[in-house]
């Protein structure tokens, strides 16, 4: 943005921008600003490097209030009707006198970096009720397509004082696993009409699932719907459950219905209470909190390294290299290993 110079012939002075207060950005998110949160996630997402700095402090200062939401992970394939079961569900909740939020993680363009489905375009309903704060975040390309700031935007939306957080998938790929390991309950969907795609149904993601919800069981598709209900169960029967006590099971619905989703509410609730009296939520709580600690400790060592002026101006001549075939890509490997080295005991000697 420009701003224009009384007296100063076609010239034009780039607008500073206001200075980040960490202060006000924790006011308004304990008080449920849902513009702050949202400039608090931007400011966690960003990838400059003085934002770094700005968004640990900012997580730090509103830590005390986080962990007093159930967090709830959604995956499925493409056409399950994800973002249409999420706004039903969640518009239910809402209308309980709960508060929810939605990280939709989306795709994301390789030509802007953005978001390609728009969460906020498919849950339009959600998105304006005043109990919900739906947040589409982008892939980025990162393993898995999970934004590697997902668990630091969940923690901002806690202590803003949602009861639930959701965390939508892309569905595909590392991201279940990934999602698993920051949610309290994971719930997949699936669709019928998959035959014989049942058995090749991939094993890991079934035994990741606490519950699986058969969608679009309504009209003529309804019976269909229960007998993949019933296959599921007859699957599940053998899995190792996915949460320790606590046996998966297989469950129908239509969102576009409204149907079912009462029925699954009230399967998620038995399992909070189950699982915290039985010792096992806590426990998958402190586990999910070392399992981020090793994931943000790489995170942070691959930052370092990539930030490093040394490194970025030597990787790209070690490209070069490596494709004219001067180097091996080991060499090349060791070569900016080795200068990365020396730039560390230089800092310190």
């Amino acid at each position: 943005m420009t701003e224009y110079q009384p007296g100063r012939k076609k010239r034009f002075v780039k607008k500073k921008k206001d200075p980040i207060s960490i202060a006000e950005l924790k006011a308004g998110i304990l008080n449920g600003d849902r513009s702050q949160l949202a400039k608090a996630i931007t400011l966690i997402e960003s990838n400059a490097e003085d934002h770094y700095a700005s968004g640990q402090e900012l997580l730090q200062e509103l830590l005390p209030h986080t962990g007093n939401s159930f967090r709830i992970g959604i995956t499925g394939v493409p056409g399950a009707g994800k973002s249409t079961f999420i706004e039903q569900f969640g518009e239910m909740l809402c209308d309980a006198g709960l508060r929810v939020a939605v990280l939709a993680i989306d795709p994301s363009s390789s030509i802007s970096g953005g978001s390609i489905l728009g969460d906020k375009t498919r849950m339009e309903q959600l998105s304006k009720n005043p109990r919900a704060f739906v947040r589409p975040s982008p892939t980025a390309g990162t393993l898995g397509g999970v934004h590697r700031k997902t668990n630091e935007t969940l923690l901002l939306c806690e202590a803003a004082g949602y009861d639930f957080i959701i965390i939508e998938t892309v569905g595909v790929g590392q991201s279940e696993v990934m999602v698993r390991q920051m949610v309290d309950f994971f719930l997949l969907l699936v669709i019928t009409g998959a035959g014989d795609e049942l058995q090749g149904m991939k094993k890991g993601i079934m035994e990741l699932a606490d519950t699986l919800l058969v969608n679009k069981a309504d009209g003529e598709n309804k019976a269909l719907a229960e007998k993949t209900k019933r296959e599921l169960n007859q699957i599940l029967h053998f899995l190792v459950p996915a949460t320790k006590g606590w046996s998966s099971r297989a469950y129908t619905c239509s969102a576009l219905k409204n149907e079912g989703l009462n029925e699954l509410w009230s399967v998620i609730q038995q399992f909070e209470t189950q699982t915290k009296e039985q010792g096992v939520f806590e426990d998958r709580r402190r586990r999910q909190k070392q399992e981020w600690f090793h994931t943000m400790l790489k995170e942070r060592i691959l930052s370092d390294f990539f930030f490093r002026k040394n490194i970025k101006s030597s990787l790209t001549d070690m490209e070069v290299r490596v494709r004219t075939g001067d180097f091996t890509t080991s060499q090349a490997i060791e070569e900016l290993l080795k200068q990365y080295k020396e730039a560390i005991l230089h800092e310190n000697s």
